[in-house]
């Protein structure tokens, strides 16, 4: 059994401690990101998480309260996954993320429109993210989406 209680206090270890697995951050990208919010929607991430691995996952981040769940309204079987305000509050850190990926990686692969979006003022980029997710939306998708309110999208 894994201990819950931090290694340390330093800011860096908490913060590891919560993300910093292979697949926390990127549950998190497709929320943010992909506006992901079921189980299912998950299991189709490119990445290929397995089931029993997502379940954990998905449990560890409600735990520590960077997400919440609650029952569909249409299939109360079906859970749905929103970001709690620590985990919206972990946008700008995807997005340095997401920065830095671009840059480094040999090889990046995003649409089109986060590129363009990396050459907006950063701070403008990261509030319209915030503001999308907070309106149903996501970075990519949806009327309130990053890449329509930039006009990317066409």
């Amino acid at each position: 059994m894994k201990r819950e209680e931090n290694k340390s206090g330093c800011p860096i270890n908490y913060t590891v401690e919560i993300l910093g697995d292979t697949w926390s951050l990127l549950i998190v990208r497709d929320m943010l990101a992909l506006g992901k919010k079921t189980f299912g929607e998950f299991l189709e991430s490119e990445e290929r998480i397995g089931p029993s691995v997502l379940a954990d996952r998905l449990a560890h981040l409600e735990r520590k309260g960077i997400l919440a769940k609650t029952p569909s309204e249409t299939d109360r079987r079906k859970m749905i996954y929103s970001l709690t305000e620590s985990g919206l509050n972990l946008i700008p850190l995807l997005y340095e993320v997401s920065s830095w990926g671009s840059i480094t990686s040999p090889n990046p692969a995003a649409p089109d429109s986060w590129f363009e979006a990396m050459k907006h003022d950063k701070v403008l980029v990261q509030r319209l993210w915030r503001e999308a997710v907070e309106a149903g939306s996501s970075f990519f998708l949806g009327p309130d989406s990053v890449v329509a309110k930039l006009g990317l999208d066409v």
